[in-house]
């Protein structure tokens, strides 16, 4: 990716001139004009639209950017108000992506991102070992993972302790008198769908029960996806008798599954799902959840980014928020908040 400097030193001229040639290009003799485009194109060099209009009408702008998996997923809409209310209170603009969970839509977000010039980038990783993730800070691009963690990679991070969370919810269940506990995952690739799954066969462990591989699902994170699952449990010979959800779409869809059947939560099946949702106490039964800190991750991830771009020779960090068992009236028995 290059820059301006390379531009500059390709073409032989100051930074300032290929500044003019993509901002005021009439200020610019015709000669040193193709020389500086044409050592652009070589270079694969693109100007940054966003940055240069900013510039044009506010002078000089700050720009953050911002890469979502999932736009409709509650979750990620509280992570972005976090970033953007640091965002803006420290005088940044923020550049929103949504790349939809498919690694070519993430590709060309972080393209974007990089053509706009942006200060610093927050993604959450499409996998573990995400290309572009890795592209990013290898490009000396000040970044921070949000939600998902990276492998092998020096990079700060912000997380939720998801194995916690999912333990704590398949213990609430078995402490409700459930053994039989089915488990609707997320996308393999991504870390807090293992770390869930880990969660899961742990608390199971824990107090004895088999893991059951019959009784494990893992989808896309979607809510279609969530009710083909959740009907592919059911349909067992010998269905669970409790269900946890790895995200709250998964949860809706799950939902409502078993009202197309008649079945009644918690009477039939019982439920809990990870993530909150913002509509819970207008569902029957309100659903027990682990609820997640969606807001405060943004604010800490674009603190932590800001951090960067002030000490950008500091040590990576890693933060990691703990998750709340949220107790309402899908799970059935007299359990404890946990």
């Amino acid at each position: 990716m290059a820059t301006l400097e390379d531009v500059a030193n390709a073409a032989d001229v100051s930074v300032s001139t290929v500044s003019r040639v993509f901002n005021d290009p009439d200020k610019v003799r015709p000669s040193t004009r193709e020389r500086v485009r044409r050592a652009a194109n070589d270079l694969g060099y693109q100007p940054s639209r966003v940055a240069r209009r900013l510039r044009l009408q506010e002078g000089d702008a700050n720009l953050l950017g911002l890469v979502i998996p999932d736009i409709q997923n509650p979750f990620f809409a509280d992570v972005t108000r976090g970033v953007e209310d640091v965002a803006r209170d420290q005088d940044y603009a923020l550049i929103l992506s949504n790349s939809d969970e498919n690694p070519d839509k993430q590709r060309l977000a972080v393209d974007t991102l990089v053509t706009e010039e942006v200060d610093g980038v927050i993604v959450p990783p499409v996998r573990m070992d995400d290309p572009e993730v890795k592209r990013l800070v290898e490009s000396d691009i000040a970044v921070v993972c949000v939600d998902r963690r990276m492998e092998d990679v020096r990079v700060d991070t912000i997380l939720s302790d998801n194995r916690a969370g999912a333990y704590k919810a398949v213990t609430h269940l078995i402490a409700c008198g459930h053994e039989r506990i089915g488990f609707i995952g997320g996308i393999p690739r991504i870390s807090t769908s293992m770390d869930r799954r880990k969660g899961y066969e742990q608390a199971l462990a824990e107090h004895d029960v088999p893991v059951d591989p019959a009784l494990i699902r893992e989808g896309d994170s979607r809510w279609e996806r969530g009710t083909d699952l959740t009907n592919e449990l059911l349909d067992l010979g010998d269905p669970p008798t409790a269900i946890f959800t790895g995200n709250n779409l998964t949860t809706l869809g799950a939902l409502e599954a078993i009202n197309v059947r008649g079945l009644a939560v918690p009477d039939d099946v019982a439920l809990v799902g990870y993530d909150d949702i913002p509509w819970a106490m207008a569902l029957n039964p309100p659903p027990t959840v682990i609820d997640q800190p969606g807001y405060e991750m943004g604010r800490r991830a674009a603190r932590i980014l800001l951090n960067r771009l002030a000490s950008p020779d500091r040590s990576p960090t890693t933060v990691t928020l703990q998750p709340k068992l949220i107790v309402r009236q899908s799970c059935g028995g007299d359990a404890p908040d946990a």
